[in-house]
């Protein structure tokens, strides 16, 4: 069970980190959580009523979606609606004390808004502002609307998430809004250690289909070298041998990545074939891609014969890299991720528990903490005003025209 506070705040890394969040839904938001985790002070802007619209996503406890208790935890939030001065001249006062403004509108809202980077950078030259949308800041496609699964296509991922022949296929989850997530909190951190030596902020300027082509691997330069454009493979890993699912005699597949030369070797003598784990053609990869069609049919006649656990099992034994597909409910009954904190239950604040994610990466000393639960809208308006130094007369002034919630 979480805890209130597992840990002390001053023990996180970023206890002290002040990061005011625009935006809605994943990119920037993701991007917020995750240094939230790890103690900074994230306040949260969203619409008054409405909220985030993530709130509403998917699968609902009570009304609020139980991935907004995932997306934000250790948030406070403040409800402004961002098209009223009044509450544009909060977001400046807040941005007068902070250290990080994350946004992940479409390019030149925040300009309409005049919270763009050289309004926001001439109150506090120490800001650092990160930036996601679908195309980046420039480029000729910068006012097009992007969403994570249209960087996927974009970015060459889409088009090898297939069997050959076939439509291609969404990863399954928002992985293009997370890998740019992951990038901007990357570049956060850079940022941050380069402003210890100028004193200055700057603007971190993430594309979604940027992110992902950043982690296309040798896509460009195999079409650059040799003009080959690598396409779909299903389950395969092309150019890597063996590298594949294979189907089980209970009707289950198992992963095996029986791709080094020596993991081949044991892979061969587990299934009873030594005589492919011998021969000469087939003790590197570049021999083993010439013959995987052979290889593959191997693997799989052996496979076939056994069951996901037999196989698995006599894998393991082997010491060769092979795993079971899983589905969430193997995910919350797997010893290792409950051994590894993985799987966290979290107390509502109704009473009950909900299962959610733990906090990674594991940092030996400073580790990242669940400190307080998702937010209501505009749970921590008032109390965030107070600190600016907005007087109780003036808050109230504000609820009564709508300006704030």
């Amino acid at each position: 069970m979480i805890s209130s506070v597992q840990h002390s705040l001053a023990q996180t890394p970023l206890h002290g980190l002040r990061v005011v969040e625009l935006g809605q839904l994943i990119a920037g938001p993701f991007a917020a959580k995750t240094l939230a985790d790890f103690g900074a002070d994230v306040v949260k802007i969203e619409p008054p009523k409405t909220g985030d619209p993530l709130r509403k996503w998917r699968l609902l406890k009570d009304g609020t979606s139980v991935w907004w208790q995932v997306q934000s935890r250790n948030k406070r939030s403040v409800a402004l609606d961002l098209k009223d001065q009044a509450a544009q001249d909060i977001v400046r006062q807040l941005v007068k004390d902070a250290d990080v403004l994350i946004e992940n509108f479409r390019p030149g809202a925040m300009e309409g808004w005049g919270l763009g980077p050289d309004a926001l950078l001439a109150i506090n030259p120490r800001l650092i502002m990160l930036r996601i949308s679908g195309y980046g800041q420039t480029g000729p496609y910068r006012d097009k609307p992007g969403f994570g699964v249209v960087a996927e296509a974009m970015s060459g991922l889409r088009h090898l998430t297939a069997e050959p022949g076939r439509v291609p296929v969404r990863v399954g989850v928002s992985l293009g809004d997370t890998l740019a997530s992951l990038h901007g909190v990357i570049g956060i951190l850079m940022a941050l250690h380069e402003r210890e030596r100028s004193g200055l902020g700057q603007v971190i300027d993430v594309a979604l289909y940027e992110a992902v082509f950043n982690c296309m691997e040798s896509l460009l330069p195999e079409y650059s070298a040799f003009g080959a454009v690598r396409e779909a493979a299903g389950s395969a890993l092309p150019g890597i041998a063996p590298s594949n699912a294979y189907r089980c005699k209970d009707e289950g597949y198992v992963l095996i990545a029986g791709n080094g030369d020596s993991i081949f070797k044991r892979l061969m003598h587990t299934m009873g074939r030594d005589d492919l784990g011998a021969d000469p053609a087939l003790t590197d990869n570049a021999g083993r891609v010439k013959r995987v069609a052979e290889i593959d049919d191997a693997i799989g006649a052996w496979t076939g014969q056994l069951t996901v656990a037999q196989v698995m099992e006599a894998l393991d034994k082997a010491a060769v890299p092979a795993g079971r597909i899983y589905t969430v409910a193997d995910i919350a009954a797997d010893p290792h991720y409950q051994e590894r904190g993985m799987i966290q239950q979290l107390q509502m604040d109704d009473g009950t528990f909900l299962a959610v994610p733990g906090i990674i990466p594991k940092l030996s000393r400073t580790p990242g903490s669940h400190r307080r639960n998702a937010p209501t809208i505009g749970q921590d308006t008032e109390a965030v005003l107070q600190e600016m130094g907005l007087t109780v007369e003036q808050i109230q002034a504000l609820k009564e025209k709508g300006i704030i919630a």
